[in-house]
C-alpha cells in the first residue's frame, strides 16, 4: 500500500472519529449554534418591528436583509473557532488525547490539517441552519439574490477553512486555563467589528477605523456571502473577499500548523 493511501485512509479515519464523538454531543452543537442567531434574528427583525422600531438603511433594505450574510459569517466563524481551540485545548492539556493522534500513521502536520477540515465541515453545518432562520423569523420580508452560486461556494468554502485555522491558532496560543477567557477578549470583538450587522462601505464616516478592521479575517467573510447573497447592499467587490480569504486560510493555517508542532512536539 502507497503511502498516499495509507494517508487517506487515516485522514478519513480521524474525520469519520470526530464525526461520531460530534453525534454524541450534537444537542450543544446545536445549542451553541443556534443560540445567538437566533436571538438577534428575533429581537431585530422580529420584536422591534413589532414594536414599531423597524431598521431600514437608505437604500430602504430591511435589516434582515442586511444581516443575513453577517450572520450566517459569524454562525460559521464562531463554529469554526469552537470546533478546533476547545478541544484542542482539552486534548493538550488534560486528557492528553492528542498523543493518539499523533501516534496515527500520518504526519503530524495532517493531524493539524484533520481538524482544520473538521472545523470547516461543522461551519457548514452551521450555516446551513443558521440560514432558514432569517427567513421564517423576521416580520419585515428579506431579499436575497444569489448573483454568482460560484462566488457563493467559494465564500462559504474560503470561510469555513479560515474559521477553523483561526481555531486551530488560538487553541495552539491560548493556555487550557485561559480558552475560555479568549472569547471574552477576542472573539466577542472580532464580531462587533466585523462588519457583522453593518456593510464595511458605512465605515467610511471613521476612515481610521475603516482600515483597521480590514485585519478581521470576519470582514471579508461578512463581505463575501453579501456580495454573494445581497448584491444590492454595498459591498466589497468579489475578487478582493475572496482572495483576502484565501490568504487567510493560507497564512492562518501555516500558523496554526507550526504552533500546532511546537505544542505536541516539544
Amino acid at each position: 500500500m502507497s503511502d498516499l493511501v495509507l494517508y487517506a485512509r487515516a485522514f478519513w479515519g480521524l474525520l469519520i472519529r470526530d464525526t461520531v464523538v460530534l453525534r454524541r454531543e450534537f444537542i450543544a452543537f446545536a445549542v451553541r449554534t443556534v443560540m445567538n442567531p437566533l436571538m438577534f434574528v428575533f429581537v431585530f427583525t422580529y420584536l422591534f418591528p413589532k414594536m414599531g422600531q423597524a431598521f431600514q438603511n437608505s437604500h430602504g433594505t430591511s435589516f434582515g436583509t442586511l444581516i443575513l450574510p453577517g450572520l450566517i459569517a459569524v454562525a460559521i466563524f464562531v463554529q469554526g473557532i469552537m470546533g478546533v481551540a476547545l478541544p484542542l485545548s482539552f486534548e493538550i492539556g488534560v486528557s492528553r488525547e492528542i498523543e493518539d493522534r499523533v501516534m496515527s500513521p500520518l504526519p503530524v502536520s495532517l493531524v493539524a490539517i484533520e481538524k482544520i477540515v473538521f472545523s470547516a465541515l461543522q461551519s457548514l453545518v452551521a450555516a446551513l441552519v443558521v440560514f432558514p432562520l432569517i427567513f421564517f423569523i423576521p416580520a419585515t420580508p428579506v431579499e436575497v439574490h444569489v448573483d454568482s452560486w460560484l462566488v457563493l461556494i467559494a465564500s462559504v468554502l474560503l470561510a469555513s477553512l479560515a474559521s477553523g485555522a483561526v481555531g486551530l491558532t488560538i487553541g495552539t496560543i491560548v493556555k487550557p486555563q485561559h480558552i475560555t477567557l479568549m472569547f471574552g477578549i477576542v472573539v466577542v470583538p472580532i464580531t462587533f467589528f466585523g462588519c457583522v450587522y453593518y456593510p464595511w462601505a458605512a465605515l467610511h464616516v471613521i476612515p481610521w477605523l475603516q482600515m483597521l478592521v480590514l485585519i478581521n479575517p470576519l470582514v471579508y467573510m461578512s463581505e463575501g456571502l453579501r456580495t454573494a447573497l445581497t448584491p444590492g447592499t454595498p459591498h466589497m467587490p468579489a475578487w478582493a473577499t475572496l482572495g483576502a480569504l484565501f490568504l487567510c486560510v493560507v497564512l492562518l493555517g501555516y500558523t496554526g500548523v507550526r504552533g500546532f508542532l511546537n505544542r505536541v512536539l516539544s
